[in-house]
């Protein structure tokens, strides 16, 4: 079976499915390019609010195919420069893209496919899932934005555990550490990522899209300018139809109903 990139939409929400069961849903570079355009096709739809990453049958994915990496070593370097090129490029797409992503993860989230799972906005993940970052057992270092992630949302202590030793940890513990969102049932991760996806398309847009620009910002940037970020944002967006339609909501105590 060819590994590959599934997409459908239900209500306001497009979900991309990685089908490549008989490999634990390993990665490939057809797959990060389709994910790219998928999320193209995602940001001009104004029809989609919001994209949630999953995989197919029982595991979330299981990273790299080790047969395509152990044939890339008769390879040039160049060619696996190129695949990891792909990979990133697809990090960074669902990092800038304007609206949510939300990966709901069962089974293995592993190598790769963690790194895949923290580049998304929020993560529900079942109870029984399992997060490795696995390249150290196979005398590899991370890709993927793995360790730029880690450091960032962990303790320096639980990054270099995952990072060095290639620990497996369950979805309880990372959400007690703030990495997780929400843990779920197992087999109903993707239910309730869409359960919170629904929340999040009753929301203004382009709030949404602020708030996500202003986050990733706010990663690296000094207070002044996150500051003047902020304030160019706010004005934009009260000046926005949907102010209007959420302010006035509000004060008439019903629902609203955004554009």
């Amino acid at each position: 079976m060819t590994a590959s990139l599934k997409s459908h939409s239900q209500g306001q929400t497009m979900v991309l499915t990685i089908s490549n069961p008989e490999h634990r849903n390993a990665l490939g570079p057809d797959i990060y390019a389709a994910g790219v355009e998928a999320l193209n096709v995602a940001e001009s739809s104004p029809e989609v609010r919001s994209v949630i990453i999953t995989g197919e049958g029982a595991h979330f994915c299981a990273g790299g195919n080790l047969q395509r990496l152990l044939a890339n070593r008769q390879q040039p370097p160049e060619v696996q420069a190129q695949s990891i090129e792909g990979l990133h490029n697809w990090i960074e797409t669902i990092r800038v893209f304007p609206k949510p992503v939300i990966a709901a993860v069962e089974g293995s989230c592993a190598g790769a496919g963690f790194s895949l799972a923290l580049a998304c906005d929020l993560i529900v993940a079942a109870q029984s899932s399992v997060f490795v970052m696995a390249y150290s057992n196979v005398g590899l270092s991370p890709d993927g934005g793995g360790t730029w992630s880690l450091v960032r949302a962990l303790p320096r202590a639980t990054a270099m555990q995952l990072l060095l030793c290639g620990d497996r940890m369950d979805a309880q513990r990372l959400h007690a550490l703030g990495l997780i969102n929400q843990v779920s049932e197992t087999g109903s991760a993707l239910v309730d990522a869409h359960a919170l996806a629904e929340r999040i398309n009753a929301r203004a847009p382009n709030a949404m899209a602020s708030i996500k620009e202003l986050s990733n910002e706010a990663q690296d940037g000094a207070l002044h300018r996150q500051l003047g970020l902020e304030r160019d944002h706010f004005v934009r967006n009260l000046h926005h139809a949907n102010a209007g339609i959420g302010i006035g909501a509000f004060l008439e105590k019903v629902p609203a109903n955004y554009r």
